[in-house]
């Protein structure tokens, strides 16, 4: 009996030192569930590494995930029961930058894509 005691808390102790999530690790993974749940303001910028031009822009509230073929894939909720979903392709020459930028008040249906800032054209979710 005194084995299988210490079998199970060595078991136990094995388990919960794997599993040791640090605060940071906690914080990041709460902050991913909010985010995919549309509770947190974000911002993407998506640039060409090479020349310094921000490609695209978007502002809102959305879930966002990377696939395997080198693609953002980003999912946008415009209404109560709406969703609405995008693609960026990554070749190499471009990156991305995605702030988390929270604040009260926030609109979870609005979201806002910028193609090509500088030549000034937008599209807004807007209701």
């Amino acid at each position: 009996m005194n084995k299988k005691f210490s079998a199970a808390v060595a078991a136990a102790f094995l388990v919960f030192g794997l599993a040791g999530c640090t605060e940071a690790d906690q914080v990041r993974h709460n902050l991913s569930q909010e985010a995919d749940n549309f509770n947190i303001q974000r911002k993407l910028t998506v640039f060409n590494i090479r020349t310094d031009t921000v490609l695209f822009q978007m502002e809102g509230t959305f879930a966002l995930s990377t696939s395997s073929r080198d693609e953002l894939e980003f999912t946008v909720q415009t209404g109560e029961n709406e969703f609405k979903r995008h693609f960026i392709s990554l070749p190499d020459e471009v990156a991305y930058v995605m702030e988390d930028v929270s604040g009260a008040g926030v609109d979870k249906y609005r979201y806002e894509i910028n193609f090509l800032p500088d030549w000034g054209f937008k599209v807004t979710n807007r209701e």
